[in-house]
């Protein structure tokens, strides 16, 4: 399963040929490669994969996808964490 997480690009540069940006996640930065959405602006929101900008989205999408995020976490909190895994004796 993949998880593309949105954040905001507030930064754009290159480095070593590469197009990276800065990616704001609702107040923690990271820094992610741009190159497979050279359309992308600063300002425009992306879908973060592992490091890589994999589709831009807009902002309202951006929000909606945040919220799905917190609601899991929220859960997760809720019901004690995550499953045990099964042992085998």
């Amino acid at each position: 399963m993949c998880l593309g997480v949105p954040g905001k690009i507030i930064a754009i540069y290159e480095e070593e040929g590469l197009k990276m940006g800065r990616i704001d996640f609702g107040g923690v930065v990271r820094e992610s490669c741009l190159d497979f959405t050279p359309e992308a602006q600063v300002g425009d929101y992306a879908l973060i994969h592992v490091g890589f900008a994999i589709s831009l989205i807009n902002e309202d999408e951006a929000a909606k996808t945040l919220a799905i995020l917190r609601e899991i976490v929220d859960l997760d909190d809720e019901i004690g964490g995550h499953p045990q895994e099964d042992t085998v004796p």
